[in-house]
């Protein structure tokens, strides 16, 4: 009977042993010296580490899911890309789909020696260690993340997520990281999202995929969904209805169209994301301190997401220079929201010299005018160039006398 558990639990491969040592087996030591060598242990544990541990498409997977799920119909459904390719796991054995058909061993058939010694028992995990990196060469999941470029120095550091990717089964990373991939995450940006955010490997795939089919019934396309992702990795690890109040608080306070709202969450996805103080407060202080009208503000913030959620002290500081020092009027900055999405230092260091030069004359009416947006976009070189008509070097010679 030892000799059919053994042939059993043979057939997931070397590192199965090494974990069922770890579960509890015990070499007989009266037959040592013996032409074969009898293990005994339970055999749930041979059942268990027997399953197949083939890498799937998350395609593949969503037919396992129970449950209905909000926009469920053929126009909104999930589709795969066929054009993907399957993630390079490391030291992965190879898919079994091949012997689903193929009769099981007889659990009296012998194995010779040369078999019993191809298997190699891999020490257990440490019950303790100071940091991940002790657990990496034993632990087929933490490898595959250290492959992807997951930063685990900065995860260790964060309370309970190193006891997390330890709990974690490899099956259930290749499944969720597979998702990713089908949303089209290339593999260099699969490192810095689970880096940011591990506790997406938490979340069933019915959760995520419920996430993504009501973005898609919202009429986001589907690589927008997954640039979305890659730029706020906690986008998918908010519920449906999250979601849903998040994007009409901002259709409704901002009186945006479905398209806009749209337009403004895909460019900063954050906003879905993020407190909705900062946004509020901004708003505020664009319409009581600024000055400006509820449809200018409307345009700016279409124009420059960004606004909604940069600093208020900095903003403020900003649209007082322009303003009141350079006498931009309302109207000319609603035209180039850019500038006050600029660095008041670079804006200052430009305008002073042009100012020296004679030439700091922003008004669309009269001879000589400079648009704000290329006065603040343009590098230095092309400023000196094409705004200032001087040299690189007159402009560095100017910067070090202020």
């Amino acid at each position: 009977m030892a000799l059919a558990l053994f042939r059993l639990c043979q057939r997931g491969g070397g590192l199965l042993l090494g974990r069922a040592l770890c579960a509890g087996v015990v070499l007989n030591p009266q037959v040592r010296h013996s032409s074969r060598c009898y293990l005994t242990f339970p055999l749930s544990v041979c059942v268990r580490l027997g399953q197949s541990r083939a890498v799937r498409r998350y395609s593949d997977l969503v037919g396992e899911e129970q449950g209905p799920t909000p926009g469920d119909s053929e126009e909104n459904r999930l589709i795969p890309n066929p054009a993907l390719t399957e993630l390079p796991f490391p030291n992965l054995p190879a898919s079994q789909e091949g012997l689903d058909g193929a009769p099981p061993l007889s659990p009296f058939e012998e194995i010779c020696d040369e078999e019993a010694l191809q298997i190699v028992a891999l020490p257990p995990l440490p019950p303790s260690a100071p940091s991940l990196r002790d657990y990496v060469d034993q632990s087929e999941t933490l490898s595959t993340l250290v492959h992807l470029g997951v930063d685990l120095s900065k995860l260790q550091a964060r309370r309970g997520v190193g006891s997390l990717l330890l709990r974690l089964g490899l099956k259930d990373l290749q499944d969720r990281l597979l998702f990713l991939r089908d949303l089209g995450l290339q593999e260099p940006q699969l490192g810095p999202l689970l880096t940011h955010n591990p506790f997406i490997l938490t979340e069933t795939l019915h959760n995520l995929r419920a996430r993504v089919l009501y973005l898609q019934s919202k009429r986001f396309r589907l690589e927008d969904v997954g640039s979305m992702v890659s730029r706020a990795p906690y986008l998918l690890s908010f519920s449906v209805q999250r979601l849903d109040n998040r994007l009409g608080f901002y259709q409704r306070l901002l009186q945006l169209s479905p398209h806009k709202t749209r337009d403004i969450v895909t460019r900063l996805p954050r906003l879905l994301c993020g407190s909705l103080e900062p946004v509020k407060e901004n708003l505020k202080v664009c319409e009581l301190e600024l000055g400006f009208r509820p449809n200018e503000i409307q345009h700016i913030v279409t124009t420059i997401p960004k606004l909604l959620t940069a600093n208020k002290k900095r903003l403020t500081e900003t649209f007082n220079y322009v303003h009141n020092t350079m006498g931009i009027s309302h109207a000319l900055i609603v035209k180039f929201p850019q500038v006050l999405n600029s660095s008041l230092l670079c804006i200052r260091e430009r305008h002073l010299f042009l100012r020296y030069l004679g030439k700091a004359q922003y008004d669309p009416a009269l001879p000589g005018y400079l648009p704000l947006d290329r006065l603040v976009s343009l590098p230095d070189r092309e400023f000196c160039c094409q705004l200032a008509s001087a040299s690189l070097q007159d402009f560095e010679l100017f910067q070090k006398t202020l």
